[in-house]
C-alpha cells in the first residue's frame, strides 16, 4: 500500500499560504497530499482596520483565526505556529521587539524546524525565494532558517533532542517569474503609479525586485477548481484586503497574466537549468 505524501509550506505570517502558494495547497490537498503550514508568527505587526477587530481582544487571535478558516479552506492538515512575533516590514518599530522573528537566534529557529521535520517527515519542504519574495524581513528570516534546517534534519549528530534524524527529499522556493512581474510593473506604470513605493503601506519596491532573476525549475498548472479554493481562501484574511483588494483590480490582472501556474525554483536536489518538472514530488516513490 503506497504512503501518503507529505508536503510542508514554511511561511512567516497568517495569510502566506493562500497569497502565495494556495492554488498549488489546493492543488495537492485534492490529490490527497498531506499538507502543513508552519508559520513563524502570528502576524501581530499587520495594520487592521477596527471594524475587523470586533470579536477579537488581538490583531494575532484575529489573524489566526482567518488562517485557520483559510487553512480549513485549503484542505490542509494543520497549521504549526513557531511563535515568535511579527517584525513588520524594515525599519518598522516592530522590527526592535525582542521576540521579533528577525532577533531570533538562527540556530534556534533551525532547531524548531528540524524537529517539525523529524516528526511530520516531509517529502517536499517549500518556502519563499532568497529575497523573501519583496524583501520582507521575516519571509528573508524564514528563508534560510528553513535552507539550513532542510539539510540539518538529516545529520543525526545535530539537535540530538529533536527526535531521530530524517532527511526530506526536496526543497522549493516559490517564485515570480520576472516577465510577468516586469509586464505588471510597466502596467501600473502607465498609470503613473509609484513602483519604488508600492502597497498598502508604501513599502515595497517593486522596481528593485524585478532585477533579481531566479531560475523555474516547476511549473505548477493547476485547475479552476483549485484556483478556486486559493481565492476562497485568500477572502478569509479579510483584515489583511482592504477596500476589497484582491477581490478585483491587480489580483485578477496577476491571474489572468500568470494562467493557473505556480512557478517554483528547485534547491535540493540541485537542478540544472534544463529541468522543467510538472509536478512536486516528481521521481519520488513510496
Amino acid at each position: 500500500m503506497e504512503t501518503q505524501k507529505t508536503l510542508i509550506f514554511v511561511g512567516a505570517h497568517p495569510d502566506d499560504e493562500s497569497f502565495s502558494i494556495g492554488a498549488t495547497l489546493a492543488h495537492y490537498a485534492l490529490l490527497g497530499i498531506k499538507e502543513y503550514y508552519v508559520c513563524a508568527t502570528r502576524g501581530e505587526a499587520g495594520e487592521v482596520n477596527p471594524e475587523s477587530m470586533k470579536g477579537y481582544p488581538t490583531v494575532s487571535e484575529l489573524r489566526c483565526a482567518e488562517l485557520q478558516r483559510a487553512a480549513q479552506v485549503l484542505g490542509l492538515t494543520d497549521v504549526i505556529y513557531l511563535d515568535y512575533r511579527d517584525s513588520g516590514m524594515l525599519c518598522w518599530e516592530d522590527n526592535k521587539h525582542p521576540l521579533a522573528l528577525i532577533s531570533a537566534p538562527l540556530e534556534q529557529v533551525v532547531g524548531n524546524l528540524v524537529r517539525i521535520f523529524r516528526e511530520l517527515k516531509p517529502d517536499v519542504v517549500i518556502t519563499f525565494d532568497p529575497i523573501g519574495g519583496y524583501n520582507h524581513p521575516d519571509h528573508v528570516a524564514i528563508h534560510n532558517a528553513t535552507v539550513k534546517a532542510f539539510y540539518t534534519s538529516g545529520d543525526p549528530k545535530q539537535y540530538p533532542d529533536a527526535g531521530p534524524s530524517y532527511q526530506p527529499h526536496k526543497l522549493y522556493f516559490y517564485v515570480s517569474p520576472h516577465r510577468i512581474l516586469r509586464v505588471i510593473v510597466k502596467l501600473l506604470s502607465f498609470f503613473r503609479i509609484d513602483m519604488h513605493r508600492w502597497g498598502r503601506n508604501k513599502n515595497i519596491d517593486l522596481e528593485s525586485i524585478v532585477e533579481k532573476q531566479f531560475p523555474v525549475h516547476a511549473v505548477i498548472r493547476t485547475s479552476k477548481k483549485a484556483i478556486n479554493i486559493r481565492n476562497k481562501a485568500v477572502l478569509c484574511h479579510a483584515s489583511m484586503l482592504g477596500n476589497g483588494f484582491p477581490r478585483r483590480g491587480i489580483f485578477n490582472l496577476i491571474n489572468n497574466l500568470i494562467g493557473h501556474r505556480d512557478y517554483y525554483m528547485r534547491a535540493y536536489p540541485p537542478a540544472n537549468k534544463r529541468i522543467r518538472e510538472r509536478d512536486l514530488f516528481e521521481g519520488l516513490e513510496k
